[in-house]
């Protein structure tokens, strides 16, 4: 009697992405508009294997935006750390119905984690990266488990540490896109005007970069964008993102 056939489970082993991808699509996209290179993106070798990250901080619609027209069925991610404005929840709830997406993510830090290490919920007052990683970093990693490529809304005019932010990284064997690295605040102001986007209620009070209530706060004249954020600490990110120094190689 012939054996039966075995069924062999298959698993998609796609080999992660390196520093010499990113730098070839670096090279391959040189030139070509953040839109125009989403557009090829998103319709082409990326289609079902991306996801955008967004804060839903100031200017995050302009991203969102641009997405929005090309595919509103990217997901979309969202990290409540649970140290939110509350203005920025509602933001970000209008603004995603709003741009018509059909796949908002909204993933929480581990509860275990927090009884265990942030019990009081006080940690950012005395260990603000520790804090980060509970509630940014550990979230943000499950919830990019899916996929292949993440989409990030980082601009280089926004910090000191971030002019040499090059439009291609690898990230933990993932491609991570910053299509906006190149725009400038007057692009972006432009860009809300035209397509009449919604602003974040807290940038005309004075913050430029809006993060978690306990750390963000108001910006002053000359000051970076992010100048507000873990202000009195030598802290530039939350651990998502590598600073890059313009005196530095490019981290991709």
């Amino acid at each position: 009697m012939a054996e039966p056939a075995r069924v062999i489970d298959f698993i998609d082993t796609a080999p992660p992405f390196t520093k010499v991808d990113a730098a070839e699509m670096q090279a391959r996209f040189a030139g070509v508009s953040a839109p125009a290179m989403l557009r090829e993106l998103l319709a082409g070798e990326l289609h079902g294997r991306v996801a955008t990250v967004s804060s839903f901080g100031a200017e995050s619609a302009v991203l969102l935006h641009l997405i929005a027209q090309i595919d509103p069925d990217v997901p979309v991610i969202s990290v409540n750390t649970q140290k939110m404005f509350g203005e920025t929840l509602a933001y970000r709830d209008t603004t995603a119905e709003q741009l018509g997406f059909t796949d908002l993510r909204v993933f929480r830090p581990d509860p275990r984690l927090l009884a265990a290490k942030d019990r009081t919920g006080m940690r950012w007052s005395y260990d603000p990266d520790g804090c980060c990683d509970l509630r940014k970093v550990e979230p943000l990693r499950r919830a990019l488990t899916p996929f292949d490529a993440w989409i990030s809304g980082r601009k280089g005019f926004q910090a000191g540490t971030r002019i040499a932010m090059p439009r291609f990284e690898a990230d933990e064997g993932r491609l991570k896109i910053n299509p906006l690295a190149d725009w400038s605040k007057a692009d972006l102001d432009a860009y809300f005007a035209v397509h009449e986007l919604p602003r974040h209620p807290l940038e005309a009070q004075g913050y430029a970069s809006i993060g978690c209530a306990p750390c963000t706060s108001k910006i002053q004249p000359g000051e970076d964008p992010r100048a507000g954020r873990w202000r009195g600490w030598d802290k530039v990110e939350c651990g998502i993102h590598l600073p890059n120094r313009p005196d530095e190689e490019p981290v991709f």
